[in-house]
């Protein structure tokens, strides 16, 4: 059987929890699609969350790799287009605080989703939840473990699908932030397994 490696993130700034952590711990081992899910949870550092994802991919040799990320503030589930080369934003967990540096000092200014991303969007639709390709993965760590996990296989000119999805606030998450957008926990979990339910397509 094929394997998917699927990562989320721990809590991160001021969200006390991370609805990512939840789908990974609640996928991992299951079987969708004919791939058997590895789930693994990445920290908030810049410094080790690019190690965190290689390693993973070492350990478990995937034949497809999804990383999820939280989008408080977006009403959507949107597969990311691009991951960018560069950090950027606000203190990780580690309180290292990026400034615009490159991810990879000669890397490709930017590297695209190799998951049927259009797919994704189209069948989310059909079952009533909304979606959209995003275009900006932003500067922070999501976008440092796409720009990673694309770079790698680039450099080792290896074909499968990887990417990065990022989710909408969890009711949970919402309560706690206030005036977020939010999903059920069931909802988004169910929308990831949708997601992989398109790859190969």
């Amino acid at each position: 059987m094929k394997k998917l490696l699927i990562t989320g993130f721990e809590p991160f700034l001021h969200f006390k929890t991370n609805p990512t952590m939840k789908i990974v711990e609640e996928l991992n081992g299951k079987e969708i699609n004919g791939y058997h899910i590895h789930g693994r949870i990445l920290e908030v550092d810049f410094s080790k969350s690019g190690k965190q994802i290689l390693d993973c991919w070492n350990e478990i040799q995937p034949d497809a790799v999804i990383s999820l990320g939280l989008a408080a503030g977006r009403s959507a589930i949107t597969p990311e287009r691009i991951a960018i080369n560069c950090n950027d934003g606000e203190q990780d967990n580690s309180g290292n605080l990026p400034s615009g540096e490159k991810i990879i000092e000669d890397g490709p200014d930017g590297l695209f989703s190799t998951l049927p991303i259009r797919s994704m969007v189209n069948r989310l639709k059909e079952e009533n939840y909304p979606a959209a390709i995003s275009n900006s993965a932003g500067a922070y760590l999501c976008n440092h473990v796409m720009y990673q996990i694309l770079f790698m296989l680039k450099q080792n000119e290896l074909k499968m699908p990887a990417g990065f999805i990022h989710i909408p606030a969890s009711h949970e998450l919402a309560v706690q932030i206030g005036k977020a957008p939010s999903w059920s926990q069931d909802d988004l979990t169910q929308a990831i397994r949708i997601c992989i339910e398109t790859l190969d397509t």
